[in-house]
């Protein structure tokens, strides 16, 4: 695919009807880390700026691959879901940026689109590596957003576009989760011969976590991929949790599990609800599996970071394997 992005040219007439026909584009920047959208940061003759979210295939990094049918977190990406998601998380006391406006593809672009506000360009991960001292306050007022979340409580599982029409939600999740990593060491299998020696073991290891989960149904709101690099911190240490168009109702483990793996020492400070230890093991396995099988598909294509996927592969065959 050629990769087309946007010039200043294509968002002038966005920021004039959307902020008024006194703002001027005078700059566009197309800011890096996006994998399935195109994240830029619009500058304004005032000085001020703001974020365009665009929902295009040329934005889109990811290829094509089969899912399982009920996977709440399969497709997660688009401007329905934002809006939807944005406003469930508003409801339920957490800060995300303001939303000023959407587009639906041929108003302005070819493609959806939302602008919101820039909330700067420093990040929970930012603060974390560089001054702990300075990142104490955001992570605990996000530990407070976490528990809100994750003390709102839905029908099912599933998106919250489809949980209240009951569209999924119809088996248990962990039975989802089985499905979705055993899926996920298929495709593993397929691109490293070190996953493929061992696919038996595998998946008799995840069977045997999946046997200890006793049933439950209560799902929560969660993130589904949030780690400090998802949180901007405002000048204020306001924590502002972006990247949420995987907002789904789920068990609050699974939540937990890329927590645990992606704050390291530093998320004991986000003080979690109770947890179930056998489902948050199941679930952690399971990420494992699919932080091998998504990072070596996504390294086939031209991500500009393709070396950063594959050492992410690489740490994660060898905590597969070294769990059996």
């Amino acid at each position: 695919m050629t990769r087309v992005f946007l010039r200043p040219d294509d968002v002038r007439d966005l920021v004039r009807d959307r902020l008024g026909t006194d703002r001027r584009v005078t700059a566009l920047d197309r800011l890096t880390g996006g994998t399935k959208k195109g994240v830029y940061r619009v500058g304004l003759d005032d000085g001020s700026s703001v974020i365009l979210y665009v929902w295009s295939p040329t934005e889109n990094y990811w290829p094509v691959s089969a899912s399982v049918p009920d996977d709440p977190f399969a497709d997660a990406s688009g401007m329905v879901l934002f809006v939807t998601n944005h406003a469930a998380l508003t409801a339920a006391g957490v800060r995300v940026p303001h939303l000023f406006a959407v587009d639906r593809a041929g108003r302005h672009l070819d493609d959806d689109l939302a602008l919101v506000e820039d909330a700067g360009g420093v990040t929970l991960e930012d603060l974390l590596d560089r001054d702990p001292g300075r990142a104490a306050e955001p992570l605990a007022r996000l530990g407070d957003a976490l528990r809100r979340m994750h003390t709102t409580f839905g029908p099912r599982y599933g998106q919250l576009t489809d949980a209240w029409s009951g569209a999924t939600g119809a088996r248990a999740a962990e039975d989802v989760i089985l499905d979705r990593a055993l899926g996920h060491l298929d495709g593993a299998t397929a691109r490293d011969p070190r996953p493929a020696a061992a696919r038996d073991r595998i998946a008799a290891h995840l069977r045997r976590l999946r046997d200890r989960v006793t049933p439950r149904r209560a799902y929560a709101l969660v993130h589904g991929e949030l780690g400090p690099d998802h949180v901007l911190v405002t000048p204020a240490g306001e924590p502002v949790m972006i990247d949420f168009e995987g907002l789904t109702w789920f068990d609050v483990e699974w939540e937990h599990a890329w927590l645990r793996l992606r704050f390291g020492a530093a998320y004991p400070a986000l003080r979690p609800v109770p947890l179930d230890a056998d489902r948050l093991e199941f679930y952690r396995y399971a990420q494992v599996l699919s932080l091998i099988d998504g990072p070596l598909r996504i390294a086939e294509g031209d991500f500009p970071d393709r070396r950063w996927m594959l050492n992410l592969a690489e740490r994660n065959i060898a905590e597969a394997l070294a769990a059996l």
